[in-house]
């Protein structure tokens, strides 16, 4: 059985606003983790909790940019 977030399932305009969001919420964990870290007093735990969120985003994103981009054999 297909899980709802099975991108076969989804058409080209909602992968493309759902790739807007995911980059959006990408640049914005990049943010958190930078100031965090300029802080200096940042939780190591919560340092390490938000680069995995923004890796698992960025997995995300490369996934819906395969299925938009079509598959040409040059």
């Amino acid at each position: 059985m297909n899980a709802p977030s099975d991108l076969s399932m989804k058409n080209d305009d909602v992968l493309r606003v759902e790739l807007e969001v995911f980059r959006r919420e990408h640049r914005d964990l990049d943010a958190a983790i930078e100031a965090l870290a300029d802080k200096g007093t940042a939780d190591p735990l919560s340092l390490r909790r938000l680069k995995k969120q923004k890796l698992l985003l960025k997995d995300k994103i490369a996934n819906i940019t395969d299925r938009l981009t079509p598959d040409i054999i040059a």
